[in-house]
This record gives structure tokens, sequence and C-alpha cells, in this order.
């Protein structure tokens, strides 16, 4: 049997993007499961598309927003649509829409944060410019090289660091994940695994280990050589994990679409012990030009399927949530009066969640701009008041304990001065 490097990327669905791969990561990964100690873990999530904040998050308090959105508005709390449906009260201006009624108990809790009229400084309307400004966090520049969170993954020294220290789940290396520090990628991680049952998942294995060696035993790069056998033994160890048969704790139920497949894979990889820090996942069809519905329709499917994945991921990591920030982004909102086609187009300003024990919830942060028309980015959207990398820097320094976030934020000075308070 004989294997091109292709068809074997292809088959296993695995990358391995990065400089300085240290071959002797099988003993790390070992090491790190043995620890009793837990890592302080990021789970960062895309909403791919620009989400509208506004009926995300809604301002059912302000006047204007109601006549802004004359068939999309979500009614308020004390009013009920056809459907019997309506926002449910966070504070007695802003509700969550009802879709995401399996996140009301955390906040009820104060396990979620929302930061509301956040984002980036930038005003470009282009989806592709403001992901890459968002993942960079340079907005505006579109030279920079890597992402911030590979630049929080080259600080300081990680002798014991692990290839699954960074994990993001996607169909390539998200922007956010590009630069020097190693980051696995993979849309799903039992990709590694063979079709059929355990003695032809073992068979498969054999022979592609067999045509694996054969393949790399001449090679005359000894760094390439190297990255392949680590590559092959990464399989191996997420193989043993047995992934497709992992048994959610304490009763969680994840959703079945891409974002609860996603979301289960990397509480199976914190719970392993393998050394998961930064885990990234992302989740699109925000984009709705037409028809976006209210309290029902295509926004209200997808915030059920959010919701309830986030929901889910919580219930299953239990006590161990107390380690874990959850933060989701998009890379802006919509605007704030609806179209002539039932939707909204391109915007601003949007809504971010911060979930976890170390948060601060139970209360949406921010200074709230308001809806008049003087008041609109342009005449027409959210105004921001909350830059999108001051949300960064919080978890950066609060949860994942970094000290100096210069490195990370290359031309923006950051000032806990400026942080919102909803980490401790």
């Amino acid at each position: 049997m004989t294997i091109s490097r292709r068809y074997f990327l292809k088959t296993t669905g695995l990358s391995l993007f990065g400089a300085g791969f240290v071959p002797s990561f099988l003993r790390r990964t070992a090491f790190a499961a043995e620890q009793p100690g837990r890592k302080k873990t990021l789970v960062a999530i895309f909403q791919r598309g620009a989400a509208d904040g506004l009926n995300i998050v809604v301002p059912f308090g302000e006047k204007n927003y109601h006549a802004l959105r004359p068939t999309i508005a979500i009614p308020e709390p004390s009013q009920r649509s056809d459907s019997g449906l309506s926002a449910l009260d966070l504070d007695g201006f802003f509700g969550l829409h009802p879709s995401l009624a399996s996140l009301k108990p955390l906040f009820d809790a104060r396990q979620l944060a929302i930061i509301h009229a956040a984002g980036s400084p930038d005003s470009t309307r282009s989806h592709f410019d403001a992901q890459d400004y968002m993942e960079s966090a340079t907005p505006g520049v579109k030279s920079t090289p890597d992402g911030w969170l590979n630049r929080f993954l080259q600080g300081g020294p990680h002798t014991d660091a692990t290839p699954f220290r960074a994990v993001a789940f996607a169909a390539s290396t998200p922007r956010t994940m590009m630069g020097a520090a190693p980051c696995l990628c993979t849309q799903d991680l039992q990709g590694f695994h063979f079709a059929g049952n355990a003695n032809q998942q073992g068979r498969g294995v054999r022979l592609l280990a067999s045509a694996f060696e054969e393949m790399y035993a001449s090679a005359s790069d000894r760094l390439l050589s190297s990255t392949a056998r680590d590559t092959f033994e990464a399989i191996s160890t997420l193989q043993r994990m047995q992934i497709g048969v992992y048994q959610p704790e304490n009763g969680a139920e994840y959703p079945r679409g891409p974002l609860g497949k996603s979301l289960q894979q990397i509480a199976q990889l914190i719970k392993s012990g393998v050394g998961l820090e930064v885990a990234f996942a992302e989740v699109g069809g925000w984009d709705n030009h037409v028809n976006e519905g209210g309290v029902t329709g295509q926004l209200a499917n997808r915030l059920k399927d959010f919701g309830d994945s986030l929901a889910a991921f919580h219930k299953d990591m239990g006590d161990r949530m107390a380690d874990i920030t959850v933060l989701t982004m998009s890379e802006f909102g919509r605007t704030a009066r609806e179209n002539g086609n039932r939707g909204t187009d391109h915007g601003h300003a949007h809504a971010m969640f911060v979930l976890g024990g170390p948060v601060k919830g139970g209360k949406v942060y921010g200074d709230w701009p308001g809806l008049k028309y003087h008041q609109l980015h342009e005449g027409r959207d959210l105004a921001l008041t909350t830059d999108f990398r001051d949300v960064f820097a919080e978890v950066a320094m609060r949860h994942l304990g970094v000290e100096d976030p210069a490195g990370i934020f290359p031309g923006y000075a950051v000032s806990p001065a400026r942080f919102r308070g909803f980490l401790g």
C-alpha cells in the first residue's frame, strides 16, 4: 500500500500548523493527563455572518426599537406575539430572544454575562475584512501576519505544552489561530477514525501506519520526518480516546448541529486531560438580509441551536466550568431598521456573550448608546461603546493570566480602566 502526504491529510481530516513542533509530544500529552491540576481554558466561538445583536439581546425598554422593526421586533415581556412568545426579561430593559430560553437560567445564576453595543471601531461592512480585523485584533490593518489567539499562544515558555494545547474546529485554520504557535485544526475529531467496526478500524490504522512509515522512513528532512511521526501519533492518541462513544455528563444533550458537535468534542478533550488551553469553534448562518423573522423564523431557529449548544456544554462540564470561559463574537451587527425584505443589512455594534465559572454574570454590561436617529452610527446602526479588544484583553488577563497584553494587541494601548468588569 502506498499513500501520498495529501491523501493522508485528506483521509485523517487533520492539519497541524506552526513552527517548532516538538517531536516528544506523546510524553508531554501523557504528562498532562496525569496531572491533578486543571488548566484554564478559553473556548472562543465565532458567529460568522454578522449576528443581529438587537434581536438576540433585545432592548425592549428602548421606545425606538419597535418603531424601527415593525415586523421583526421581539415583543417586550409583558406582551405576547401570535405564537405566545416574547422577550425573556433580564433586567427590566434588556431581554433575551425567546429561542435562548436555555441560557436564561445561566444568566439568573450569574454564569452568563453579556456585553452589548460591542464590536470593532472599524466601519467596514465587508464580512471578510471585518472577520479578519477581529481575528487579528488589529481593526483597519490588513497586513497583520498572525491572529490574536496565536500571539497569546506564542507568549512565554511552554515546555509542557502538547499538540492539543490549541484546537480549532473549522474547515481550515481560522485567522485567529494563524501564526508561529502550533494549532491542530479539524472539522470533526471523528474524522480520525475509520468507518466500520472496531476490528476494521484497527486494521485500517495498522495499514495506514505501515504506509506512513514507508512514506517517511527515508525522509532527508529530519523536521518533516519528526512532524509526520507526531501527526500519526496524535491520531492514535485521539483514537484511544474513543471520540465516537463519548457520554456527556449531568444529563446534558448536545444539539446535532455543527456547533453542538464541536462543543461536545471540546468537552471530551478537556475531560481527557490532554492539555487543551484554547479551543475555537465557528457557526455560520447569521447573514439575514431577507425574512429574518422575529420570535420565529430563520434567526429564531439559529438561536435555538446556538443557545442549546452553549447550555449543553455548560451542563456537561459541571464543576469544571470554574476553569473555563466561553467567549462569543461576530464580525459586526445588523442595521437598527429592518429593510424592505423583512430582514436586516450589515451594521456595526452587536452583543457578545461570556459564559463560565469565573464570570460575574447576571448583568448586561456596557453603555447603551440609544436608537434615536442622531444616536445611531452613520444614522443606521447600533453605535459602538465597547471595543472588542477590551473584551478580549479582559479575558486574556483575568482568565488566562496574561500579565502584559501589549504583544497580543499590537498598536493598541490596553487599559484595565476600560474593562467592563465581567471577570473577577
